[in-house]
C-alpha cells in the first residue's frame, strides 16, 4: 500500500516543490538585476565616477548599430554628447537621468525606453544614490558619437 501511495504522492510533490522554486526565482529581483555582464570598467574620460561599458554587439559593414550595456555606480554620468544616427537607451535596473540640451532632466527607471534624435547633445546617467544600468543601441551608419564638454555638477543636480 505504501509503494503504491509514493508512486502518485512522489510525482505530485516533485512538481510541487519545482513549481514553488520557479516561482521564487522569477520573482526575486536580486536574480533579475543583472541581464548581462558588467563589462570592463571605463577608463576614458566620456564619463565622471564609475562605469562599466560591455559591448554586446559591434557595428560592422553589414549592421552599422552598435548596442552596449552600461553600468553606472551612483553618481556616474556621461559628458554631454551627441549621436549622428541617434541612439535608443533600454532602461533594466536602476534609477538614471536622461537630458536633452535646453530640457529638463527626466528620471529614468527599469523599463523605460528612451529614444535620443540624431545630433541633439544629451547626457545620461545614474541617480545621486542609486546604480543605473542600459542597454545602449547606437547608429553608427553617420559617424561615431560626437564627446562634448563634461556635465557640471550644477546640471546634474538641478531638479
Amino acid at each position: 500500500m505504501m509503494k503504491h501511495n509514493l508512486i502518485y504522492i512522489l510525482p505530485f510533490a516533485i512538481v510541487f516543490f519545482a513549481s514553488c522554486n520557479y516561482h521564487q526565482k522569477i520573482e526575486d529581483p536580486k536574480q533579475n538585476a543583472l541581464i548581462f555582464a558588467r563589462g570592463d570598467k571605463n577608463t576614458t574620460d566620456n564619463f565622471k565616477g564609475e562605469v562599466w561599458v560591455k559591448s554586446l554587439i559591434n557595428a560592422d559593414s553589414l549592421n552599422e548599430t552598435a548596442v552596449g550595456n552600461v553600468t553606472f555606480e551612483p553618481g556616474a554620468r556621461s559628458k554631454w554628447h551627441i549621436h549622428p544616427a541617434g541612439q535608443i537607451l533600454l532602461v533594466t535596473d536602476g534609477v538614471g537621468y536622461y537630458q536633452e540640451k535646453g530640457k529638463s532632466k527626466q528620471i529614468l527607471h527599469r523599463g523605460d525606453v528612451v529614444k535620443c534624435p540624431p545630433d541633439v547633445p544629451h547626457w545620461h546617467g545614474a541617480s545621486a544614490d542609486t546604480a543605473f544600468v542600459q542597454i545602449a543601441i547606437t547608429g553608427r551608419e553617420k559617424g561615431p558619437t560626437v564627446w562634448l564638454k563634461p556635465v557640471t555638477d550644477e546640471e546634474y543636480n538641478k531638479t
